[in-house]
């Protein structure tokens, strides 16, 4: 057996942060396209207000995390980079960074080793609406 490695490229549209979707079902679409069989698919969010994580996608549990980036980093808190760049944004900065802009998940049986109530989810931290471009990148057999 020959290891593949397939590269492609996922963009979600978001709200004003924190803003969270879904997308394990679009994972699952990436490594149906790779047709790895065993291996992992590393995912990366582009740009520096944005995270990936896993979490139960429910109405509640996603309000509780949002809850919870907030008393991380509140956005009436006052930020340096309020003071340089003056766009509002200091609080999504260090929420993203807080949560880490990747994540890698082991593939078995072509499908992403989650749990029954775990899904992957990006998360816009930004003060506005954003279009995130997500990097994935499969690898294995």
């Amino acid at each position: 057996m020959e290891a593949t490695v397939f590269s492609q490229i996922l963009e979600v549209s978001l709200d004003t942060g924190p803003d969270i979707k879904d997308i394990t079902r679009a994972a699952e679409k990436v490594i149906r396209s790779s047709r790895v069989k065993d291996g992992i698919i590393q995912m990366n969010v582009i740009g520096s207000t944005g995270s990936l994580t896993t979490i139960e996608f429910e109405p509640g549990v996603v309000e509780d995390l949002k809850d919870a980036i907030e008393r991380m980093a509140p956005r009436d808190m006052v930020y340096k980079h309020e003071l340089a760049w003056h766009d509002g944004n200091g609080h999504s900065h260090v929420q993203a960074a807080l949560l880490g802009p990747s994540i890698s998940i082991a593939v078995r049986e072509g499908r992403p080793m989650l749990g029954t109530w775990q899904q992957i989810v990006v998360i816009n931290h930004d003060n506005k609406p954003r279009k995130r471009k997500i990097a994935c990148t499969v690898i294995g057999i």
